[in-house]
């Protein structure tokens, strides 16, 4: 879709036939938006814990109310199954109701007591927030950050990606017939220009952004230079370890799941597979039979569990990457690529062992149906490989002993691991990466006060 157009058009990833035409925003409409959530900031903070804790329980209720039309959507616009759909919308009935409920707690006064009449530090919203997001999880993304920012009392203004307006547009409506007031939560169509210049503006206090290195880059850029905070999710290229004594069937099947699951397009999906010598053929096998359940399909067949990438030029790219992995000396234990023989843009999955050091499967992040598995000759070495990465956001370790999990948890530079389980975000624990895979968290209590003003209050006796 041209940046200078007037318009975008979303595209149905399955058949590859038009949806929808939008309009992008004229420079008049969004000096109102900002204006509206400028003037939205002081009635929102006071309503209170209880009063935004409404808005967020009637929210949650009317994304489980629309679940199914939720899940169509998403799996017209960027292709998603229904049944992982239906999922991610619960998802985000979860989180709200889960903030609505706890929010207030976590963000209480924090009294210190330095020998005077009181001392504390307050939790206070900053204003008006900018929220960048991704196509691939075209609900939860937004959900993500905007639970929190709105149950602080902040208010947000979203940036998503254009081939899911529908869905952005979608949750406006939403908040606002839950009762959230005019300017709490919009939606603006906006060109990656158009966003440059709402970071830079004066009304907006702070900026989310998850997607690529590139754009985070620009992002933090633009919020440097304007003096505003910013949180960066950036992707990654997660390491899930299998160690000689894991369970192979549990872990190949559950890789299998990561991998996969929305056509591998997810920031912490496993993506390279390092394997104990011991049980690396086991694993191959019993992962190569897990992913044969993957074929491509109808995402509206509630059968489906892999539908097609979100994107022509995302499928082009992996395809790209699969193949120069292969001219890499990498091998293909179970055959796949780009679909051209039918409409949409279907990728068949695709398992590459033994890729080189330097090929894009080692050293990339493929953001598809292809699976790097790679031999480790111990459990150090298996440690060090997951490493040499410039990516850290998430990481999963597959074994028998806890004890010893740990301590190989503790050396792995990332934002989150996990043992004998598939990462993934959840309300109750803080979610982001380091390295090049961003920094500043979303979700738990650490999320919940990225975008607050820790105010330090202190009275002495008159």
């Amino acid at each position: 879709m041209p940046h200078d157009s007037q318009e975008i058009e979303t595209v149905n990833p399955a058949s590859g036939e038009p949806l929808a035409r939008y309009a992008i925003e004229t420079p008049e409409r969004i000096e109102a938006a900002l204006d509206a959530s400028e003037r939205a900031c002081q009635p929102w903070r006071q309503s209170g814990f209880e009063g935004r804790a409404e808005v967020l329980r009637r929210a949650s209720a009317m994304f489980q109310e629309r679940k199914a039309a939720f899940a169509e959507l998403a799996a017209c616009e960027m292709g998603k199954p229904i049944s992982q759909g239906l999922a991610e919308v619960e998802k985000c009935a979860w989180t709200l109701s889960y903030l609505a409920d706890t929010a207030a707690g976590v963000l209480a006064d924090e009294v210190v007591d330095i020998g005077v009449a009181d001392s504390r530090v307050t939790y206070e919203p900053l204003g008006p927030l900018l929220s960048i997001t991704p196509w691939n999880y075209p609900f939860w993304q937004i959900v993500r950050f905007a639970a929190g920012a709105l149950a602080m009392g902040n208010v947000v203004v979203l940036k998503h990606a254009p081939s899911v307006t529908g869905a952005g547009l979608a949750v406006e409506r939403l908040f606002a017939e839950a009762g959230a007031p005019p300017g709490v939560f919009q939606t603006l169509v906006l060109t990656n220009a158009q966003a440059q210049r709402v970071i830079s503006d004066w009304r907006i206090r702070g900026v989310g952004f998850t997607g690529g290195g590139r754009g985070g880059a620009s992002v933090a850029a633009a919020a440097g230079a304007a003096l505003k905070k910013c949180v960066l999710e950036l992707g990654g290229s997660d390491p899930f370890i299998v160690l000689a004594d894991a369970d192979i069937a549990k872990a190949a099947e559950a890789g299998a799941r990561s991998r996969f699951q929305n056509a591998g397009q997810a920031c912490l999906a496993a993506k390279r597979f390092i394997v104990e010598s011991a049980v690396f053929d086991d694993f191959v096998a019993a992962f190569v039979a897990a992913a044969k359940a993957y074929a491509p399909g109808d995402p509206l067949s509630a059968h489906t569990l892999l539908g097609p990438m979100a994107r022509g030029d995302l499928r082009a790219e992996l395809e790209r990457q699969r193949l120069a992995s292969l001219a890499f000396g990498a091998s293909e234990a179970l055959a796949g690529g780009a679909l051209d023989d039918r409409p949409g843009y279907f990728f068949a999955p695709s398992v590459l062992v033994h890729p080189s050091p330097d090929s894009p499967a080692a050293v990339e992040e493929m953001f598809g149906p292809v699976a790097a598995i790679l031999r480790a000759d111990s459990a150090g070495q298996a440690l060090a490989m997951a490493n040499d990465t410039p990516y850290g956001l998430t990481a999963s370790i597959w074994t028998q002993d806890i004890e010893r999990a740990r301590g190989v948890a503790a050396l792995i530079q990332a934002g989150g691991v996990f043992v004998n389980a598939v990462p993934s975000s959840d309300p109750r624990l803080p979610f982001g990466g380091v390295k090049a895979s961003g920094f500043g968290r979303e979700l738990g209590a650490v999320g919940l006060k990225e975008f607050a003003n820790a105010k330090t209050f202190v009275a002495a006796q008159p």
